[in-house]
């Protein structure tokens, strides 16, 4: 299986699924991005500071792990996209990517509503049949961490409508991101530290 070519660490640390090759995609055609992937997904931990810290904006986990994508070269992007059709030209915007880099994109969904999955998918869908990425990659929570939020008194904080990973599942089989090879990881409770 492709997903075998993912690192002993990242199958016991995550819930992996792929669509589409998207393993062996990034693997033999993006190494530098696979590389940068692995790498990150290895230092991340799951601190119980960054859980409990107040919500706002961006959560400390999200901020970490796109910091570690930024500092490698990946950049946030908005694509401009239309489609000309004799002389009518249509714009069909999409929504920003929260890490690209040569062809590959990376949406890091944490704890927002469930329904950015039916965001980031048609993204994934539209910008592959554009032909301006590859292979996308989404990185979540999974679901069993519920748990742990309810320990530490953060499980409203972290509703069933939010993000985890038994949301994303049905609406990637559904079709949801049409062709696009698609990697999605979930940060499981193997990551947690009680620091």
């Amino acid at each position: 299986m492709a997903i075998d070519l993912l690192p002993a660490f990242i199958q016991e640390h995550y819930e992996v699924h792929e669509w589409r090759h998207a393993c062996s995609i990034l693997h033999s055609d993006f190494p530098d991005e696979w590389r940068d992937l692995i790498e990150i997904l290895i230092e991340f931990r799951l601190l119980r500071s960054e859980v409990v810290a107040p919500g706002g904006r961006k959560s400390p986990i999200a901020n970490w792990i796109d910091d570690r994508f930024t500092k490698r070269g990946w950049r946030e992007t908005n694509f401009q996209t239309a489609i000309l059709v004799d002389d009518t030209r249509t714009e069909t915007p999409t929504h920003k990517v929260d890490c690209f880099r040569n062809r590959v994109a990376i949406e890091l969904e944490w704890n927002n509503k469930d329904p950015f999955y039916d965001r980031d998918l048609n993204n994934f869908r539209l910008l592959f049949d554009l032909r301006a990425i590859s292979v996308g990659v989404i990185i979540t929570r999974c679901s069993n961490l519920q748990a742990i939020f309810d320990h530490l008194g953060k499980g409203s904080s972290y509703g069933s409508s939010t993000t985890h990973m038994s949301k994303l599942i049905p609406r990637i089989e559904g079709g949801g991101g049409g062709g696009c090879p698609i990697l999605a990881l979930g940060i499981s409770p193997a990551l947690y530290v009680e620091d």
